[in-house]
């Protein structure tokens, strides 16, 4: 029965599309790798949006407030929207990436397989992933904020009685009453500004810093890990601002106060920097640091995990085979 039942999940295996098995891959290593890091994505959130409540406090005490009034569920306010989120956009993130890049060469004869290929179609596969699961982020973002004890505060134009989201459903349904479509991709334009150089940036690093590892050692782990995580670290620290003005613009019917409606980006950006000061831009960076490397370090060694398990050809093999198949096959495809 075993045997039968090996050979059958061999078969379902070998009969997947590449393209299913990056989704699945890039999927189980995004929700696994987001809910190892989910209390410190909760408390920088809180960071970037409840500044007079929070940052006084610092890290540790940040984390014994939640504690005490939230018990250790509360840690993990908001990650089931995270992970909601962070499954399709992972393994879209890594699907679209690894298409883009085949497109790429297929498309545009005697192009090279250096770091800029990287970076383009990084960038583009961030793109596409975060205009599939914005709103998923948006509700993330919503239900990390609510803080249990803080609807009777009133701090520095804090909203007192501010609305409780019961749950994902009741979030998405509130949000989508009162603003419709246009109201679930609140703070996209700051995304989309900053997912497109993080995204491709962190790609072109992982892989110029890659092509200076000995041939020999390309496939350890360890050093997938160390490539991956300091270039996850460079192209966070360079697009981190936008990240901030995209929490302030997602939770701003919450927390505006009534003196100035924030409406866009830059209008955003320039509230934060005269309110607050430009560190504020910068406001939960250095925890920002402390769950990039795990986060990292868990994503890639599962995504290569279930590569492996579900027998995923190595990258330049799968461009061979694909671009192989496809001239075969459609031999006049590149002109259509």
């Amino acid at each position: 029965m075993a045997k039968q039942r090996d050979e059958y999940w061999d078969g379902v295996i070998e009969g997947m599309p590449l393209f299913a098995k990056e989704l699945i891959a890039g999927g189980v290593a995004g929700g696994f790798a987001k809910s190892a890091v989910a209390p410190f994505e909760r408390i920088k959130i809180l960071f970037q949006t409840r500044q007079a409540e929070f940052r006084s406090l610092g890290l540790l005490g940040s984390f014994t407030k939640i504690a005490k009034t939230e018990g250790p569920l509360g840690f993990f306010r908001g990650n089931g929207a995270s992970v909601a989120r962070i499954v399709p956009y992972a393994a879209l993130h890594y699907m679209a990436y690894e298409e883009y890049r085949r497109w790429i060469i297929d498309g545009i004869p005697g192009v090279g397989k250096g770091p800029t290929l990287d970076l383009i179609a990084g960038s583009f596969a961030g793109g596409t992933a975060v205009l599939f699961t914005y709103p998923l982020d948006l509700v993330r973002t919503k239900l990390a904020y609510q803080v249990v004890g803080s609807q009777k505060l009133n701090i520095q134009g804090l909203v007192t009685g501010e609305q409780v989201y019961k749950g994902i459903k009741d979030c998405f349904s509130k949000t989508h009453k009162e603003a419709g479509i246009k109201g679930l991709y609140r703070g996209v334009a700051p995304s989309l500004y900053g997912i497109f150089p993080y995204a491709g940036l962190k790609f072109y690093f992982y892989e110029k810093m890659k092509s200076h590892v000995p041939k020999e050692r390309k496939k350890d782990i360890t050093i997938k890990l160390a490539c991956g995580s300091v270039a996850g670290l460079l192209g966070q620290t360079f697009t981190y601002p936008l990240d901030v003005v995209r929490r302030q613009m997602q939770v701003q019917r919450l927390s505006a106060s009534n003196s100035h409606e924030m409406k866009g980006t830059v209008d955003t950006l320039v509230m934060i920097v005269r309110t607050y000061g430009w560190k504020q831009l910068f406001s939960g960076l250095s925890l920002n640091y402390l769950k990039v490397v795990p986060s990292v370090a868990i994503g890639f060694t599962l995504y290569d995990l279930m590569k492996a398990y579900l027998r995923v050809p190595s990258r330049d093999d799968a461009v061979v085979e694909v671009v192989a198949s496809s001239r075969n096959s459609q031999p006049s495809s590149l002109h259509s």
